[in-house]
């Protein structure tokens, strides 16, 4: 990094290099798809307010329609998965519950209805203007990750025309759905297996009218499901029994003299067509991922900068910053926010823009940016919540919140392990890993690390293929379990590999040259870390010397060193307003910062 360019100096988020730095992270779209949010999460509102969990529930929905109020076009906004995605980075860190109630209702249930039917098949005025909530109810107690052999019918009524939705067996009672009476009325987009003349059509949605304003409809059963430890919502266990539905409650096909018609021909098909909003759903975990680790980050840079402790000269006293043991941990966790949120508007955009010719590809890539963004975001918190203290634990602060919340991110949308497993399998033999170039590595050039980050992935693809090739291995499970291990490094290695294009990319485009030189900073440290932690394989097949590898930690010393004096121009890109910590009784209930002195500490 050029000392000419990047000598110290104290900026804020309105330095020109702070406004760079904002514009990279979110784009021309700013204005567009996220003043909105910030704007109104601003408001007393959204001030935290210690209530207990029945409270928090209501206030979701509640808060909901403060969101939908700020829609001008409902339908548009639910078609559009760049601006679905900024509100979940904007609302997740604030309130889980209303984060969860909105992706169901704008996503799932809207945004499954616009992409299955034509415009105008379907009247949507009472859900664009919030007068009935939409749910979605897929996963059953039985099936979760494999929803496609679901078990509730829906059989085909000849008389009538409509349907009989039923749920055969405890087992296949709808799973986790905010069904309960918060809210008011709602209606579901229920997946079910379709029955005609006792034939299995495969797995469709139905439009179903769950309750009104006085409880549930004639047939429907919602048992209200334990609390759990993330956002608080009205999750219940569903059940129906001989529910009679119309004939137009079939989404998205349509059944004349008991032939189906408009529907895919295959059954998997069918069903992953009728779940396909959950490859946007990803991406709203992600946001809601990304958006947590500039929080939490934000919080802990900034509060490591005016919270004074000892200093290692007699009588001396220094930011907790000044000290590297602390500092360091923050700025990699600031690096790993930039490279989690370069990422996640890499799968945004190349979604808003596929296409059939590249479909798979894209979806497995969403699928892995959801893992990777998710579980790197729960360390990220997690590391900020320990370099806050105790005021990190206390909820009104925000963080322990936020670390709660991210283990539904992880689980939500498919369970991260299990998209990955299925991304390894794709992965193995039908994923092209780029060329390497065979030249000598050259620590100090951008382009030589990542190609290391090729070689890195490279190297678990072609372990992974012998394993799976491994003759000692008898039978398709033994084959993939011996296979499975290198097969999850080889996802990792990719979503390494396309973070760290990311922030390249990123360092390309900033306009501002002291912006510039930091992003290549920060990835040079981002790089050198994932570098580092595989030095013995790259060591081994003479991608690195012996000289590389032991130098490496002094390699990432001086990156950090640069950084630190730069960090809260970092933090400040990412455009928030904090107002960490906040002291119950001095400020809280309006979410104003506390005029309370900070006490000194020792280490």
């Amino acid at each position: 990094m050029s000392t000419a360019v990047l000598a110290p100096r104290q900026t804020r988020s309105g330095s020109a290099t702070a406004r760079s730095l904002t514009e990279i992270l979110y784009g021309h779209r700013f204005d567009q798809d996220h003043r909105v949010w910030q704007n109104l999460l601003a408001g007393p509102e959204f001030a935290f307010r210690d209530l207990g969990h029945d409270a928090v529930v209501e206030r979701a929905y509640q808060r909901l329609a403060l969101v939908n109020a700020e829609i001008d076009d409902v339908a548009a906004f639910a078609s559009d998965v760049h601006r679905i995605a900024a509100l979940h980075e904007w609302t997740a860190p604030r309130d889980g519950a209303l984060t969860t109630v909105a992706g169901i209702h704008y996503n799932l249930f809207l945004g499954s209805l616009l992409d299955l039917e034509p415009v105008g098949a379907r009247d949507l005025a009472e859900f664009t203007a919030l007068h009935r909530i939409g749910v979605f109810l897929c996963t059953e107690a039985a099936h979760g990750n494999s929803a496609a052999d679901l078990e509730i019918t829906a059989t085909h009524d000849p008389a009538t025309g409509g349907f009989v939705l039923h749920t055969p067996h405890p087992g296949a009672r709808k799973f986790m759905p905010n069904t309960g009476p918060a809210g008011g009325p709602k209606t579901a987009l229920v997946a079910a297996r379709l029955l005609v003349d006792g034939t299995d059509q495969g797995v469709h949605l139905f439009c179903t009218p769950l309750r009104d304003r006085v409880g549930t409809l004639p047939g429907i059963s919602v048992e209200a499901l334990p609390q759990t430890s993330t956002a608080a919502v009205d999750h219940s266990l569903t059940t129906f029994r001989h529910v009679l539905l119309a004939p137009d409650a079939l989404v998205g096909a349509n059944l004349r003299d008991g032939v189906l018609g408009g529907a895919p021909s295959s059954m998997r098909k069918r069903f992953l067509r009728s779940i396909g909003r959950v490859t946007v759903g990803k991406l709203c975990m992600s946001g809601c991922a990304v958006g947590a680790a500039r929080t939490a980050v934000t919080s802990a840079v900034r509060y490591a900068h005016t919270r004074h402790t000892a200093g290692l000269d007699p009588g001396a006293t220094v930011p907790l910053f000044a000290h590297r043991g602390h500092h360091a941990r923050l700025i990699e966790a600031v690096v790993t926010s930039y490279a989690l949120t370069l990422l996640h508007r890499h799968a945004v955009a190349r979604w808003a823009a596929v296409a059939a010719v590249d479909h798979d590809e894209v979806e497995r890539l969403v699928a892995v940016v959801k893992g990777w963004t998710t579980w790197r975001a729960r360390d990220v918190v997690r590391e900020c919540r320990e370099r806050t203290g105790a005021l990190g634990l206390l909820r009104v602060n925000g963080l322990a919140d936020l670390a709660a919340n991210l283990e539904g991110t992880v689980t939500a949308e498919g369970d991260n392990l299990v998209v990955w497993t299925k991304a390894a399998g794709e992965m193995v033999f039908g994923h092209a890993v780029p060329a390497g170039t065979g030249a000598a590595a050259d620590l100090s050039q951008p382009l030589s690390l990542q190609h290391l980050l090729t070689d890195v992935e490279r190297l678990w693809q072609q372990r992974a293929r012998a394993r799976l090739r491994d003759r000692a291995q008898r039978g398709a499970l033994q084959r993939w379990n011996n296979a499975v291990g290198s097969a999850l490094e080889l996802v990792d290695a990719y979503a390494h590999r396309l973070a760290g294009e990311a922030l390249l990319a990123a360092a390309d485009r900033a306009d501002d040259l002291a912006a510039r030189e930091l992003l290549r900073e920060v990835y040079r440290l981002f790089a050198l870390g994932r570098i580092a932690a595989h030095s013995g394989d790259l060591l081994a097949t003479g991608r690195l010397t012996a000289e590389q590898v032991t130098g490496l930690p002094t390699l990432r010393e001086a990156a950090i060193a640069a950084l630190q004096p730069w960090t809260p121009t970092l933090v400040d890109g990412f455009a928030l307003d904090d107002d960490f910590p906040r002291a119950p009784g001095d400020g809280a209930s309006t979410g104003s910062r506390s005029a309370t002195p900070t006490p000194r500490s020792s280490l």
